[in-house]
């Protein structure tokens, strides 16, 4: 693993993200980790810790993100970890909302990656984050179940563009501890039956497989699939 720039989190005020963000800063890494509110971020950042900076970015807005992003030294590893959640379907389409996340998923992660390249070199990686909504829709995923479709195509493409930078992807199920997941426990529960060792995925599960594909040179173009077994059953 490359010791030579910042690790950049996209999306690293709360849940995934500010766990990934906590575990390079613990390792006594430069940090930068975004938020759509400048001060949430920099409270975040705060709150983590060691070198860690946070700035004001809102994937959804593509045409700022090169100006937000302009502080940004040399990047060793860039994770993209935002989302919004979005509930669609093409009965009743909310056409503002898909857009929105369309365009936060898949052209703001493209634009951050265009934005950062030229502060990365032969021994940075990227990590994408998508879900399993792509494998296992449900009423409401439309846009969600699309979106994190196109991040494997994402991933795919930008492994053999960029080369020898690294790019991959992992795709959470549901995570149990989560703050999102733990305010719904019966849903958890039932997922936790339908896994073959009725063991839910943990936020450090995840942390420790996106520091996995980062950091290991040997995985690249993959779309890591964290689940438990969910989708087997």
């Amino acid at each position: 693993m490359t010791e030579t720039g910042s690790v950049v989190v996209i999306g690293g005020t709360s849940g995934l993200g500010r766990e990934v963000a906590r575990l390079y800063a613990e390792r006594g890494r430069d940090v930068v980790l975004s938020g759509r509110d400048k001060d949430r971020a920099q409270a975040a950042a705060s709150e983590i810790g060691g070198r860690t900076v946070g700035i004001g970015l809102d994937l959804a807005q593509p045409d700022d993100i090169a100006s937000d992003l302009a502080g940004v030294g040399q990047v060793a590893h860039l994770v993209l970890v935002a989302i919004e959640r979005d509930e669609n379907t093409a009965r009743d389409f909310d056409l503002a909302r898909a857009t929105r996340l369309v365009t936060l998923k898949l052209v703001g992660y493209t634009e951050v990656v265009h934005t950062l390249l030229p502060r990365m070199d032969a021994e940075s990686s990227i990590v994408l984050f998508g879900g399993m909504a792509m494998g296992r829709p449900y009423p409401g995923s439309t846009t969600v179940s699309t979106v994190n479709g196109g991040v494997t195509g994402l991933v795919h493409t930008l492994a053999v563009e960029l080369a020898p930078i690294r790019v991959n992807a992992i795709h959470p199920g549901i995570v149990g501890d989560s703050p999102y997941w733990a305010e719904r426990p019966q849903a958890v529960e039932r997922a936790r039956s339908r896994t073959p060792g009725e063991r839910m995925v943990r936020m450090q599960d995840i942390v420790e497989a996106t520091a996995f594909l980062l950091e290991n040179g040997s995985v690249n173009g993959v779309n890591l699939r964290a689940d438990a077994g969910w989708m087997l059953m």
